[in-house]
């Protein structure tokens, strides 16, 4: 019996879905690197951050994510990045430790792990700390504000689970395509989408969506928690130009897929949408 479009796509998101194993990868590291950076750095705090805490992480493709809250006066975003990768390549040395903005990421072989050094900023409602810019200098982050938001709007009654399933299809589209946007970009244009939907079709919705994100050019965004000003989806005008010929194809194959779903012309659908996911949407049969 051949699957429906909404069958496929419950399919695809639960294919994406991260196992247990990504989780518990982060769990063995956390101890390690907390108390190596507290003994040569000096911390208040290592807490987990990112897609895998917030539930819009992508099976293989996420890294497990910490922020580093330092101690001392603030320095430049390349020293403190620099230190933070002393510290951890000394720990480690048979790992390949690297700088990638904001944040230092240890290779293990069990999935990698992304430390990002943090300042305090503020202690006013939820806490705000400086990271390192892409290119260079400081941004303000607030990972707790922006995982309310979107958990705010992925659980109200008509669209329940769905801002996360939507950015984790984002999320899946931008993994299979090799597309060099952010991924906190698109968690964040997926919540704000769906703070205005009353109710979810994914053919329908992958659509408007990716054609907004075609028709602005993929635009930096305002913050929506007002705590970091605008939220840009990438970390250089060149990997903006191949994100938007990306974004370009995909709006193009969705408003493909989405017309052949709405005059109920099956399997040009499904092959719409196999080619918007680089292949790895579920078969038909």
């Amino acid at each position: 019996m051949a699957k429906t479009l909404d069958q496929a796509f419950s399919e695809l998101i639960s294919k994406l879905t991260p196992k247990p194993i990504q989780f518990e990868a982060a769990g063995k590291h956390r101890q390690e690197i907390e108390s190596c950076l507290d003994a040569r750095l000096g911390i208040f705090r290592l807490f987990e951050t990112g897609s895998l805490r917030h539930g819009t992480g992508v099976r293989s493709h996420s890294d497990s994510d910490f922020m580093v809250s330092l101690k001392r006066d603030r320095p430049s975003s390349d020293n403190a990045l620099a230190r933070v990768k002393s510290a951890l390549s000394a720990r480690y040395p048979l790992t390949s430790v690297r700088v990638s903005r904001p944040a230092v990421v240890c290779k293990f072989w069990n999935g990698d792990v992304e430390v990002t050094p943090a300042y305090l900023r503020s202690t006013d409602g939820d806490f705000s700390y400086w990271i390192p810019a892409p290119g260079g200098d400081w941004l303000i982050s607030s990972p707790d504000a922006h995982n309310k938001y979107v958990t705010e709007i992925n659980t109200r009654p008509s669209i329940s689970g769905s801002a996360k399933h939507l950015a984790r299809l984002l999320k899946g589209w931008k993994y299979f395509n090799d597309v060099p946007v952010s991924s906190f970009y698109l968690e964040m244009r997926a919540a704000e989408y769906m703070s205005r939907q009353s109710s979810v079709v994914w053919a329908y919705d992958l659509c408007y969506l990716f054609e907004e994100l075609q028709s602005h050019g993929l635009a930096a965004m305002n913050d929506p928690k007002k705590v970091s000003g605008r939220i840009n989806p990438c970390s250089s005008d060149y990997s903006k130009g191949i994100s938007l010929s990306k974004v370009d194809s995909a709006a193009k194959r969705a408003r493909r897929a989405l017309e052949a779903y709405k005059n109920e012309r099956h399997a040009d659908a499904f092959t719409a949408l196999n080619l918007l996911f680089n292949g790895k949407f579920p078969s038909r049969w």
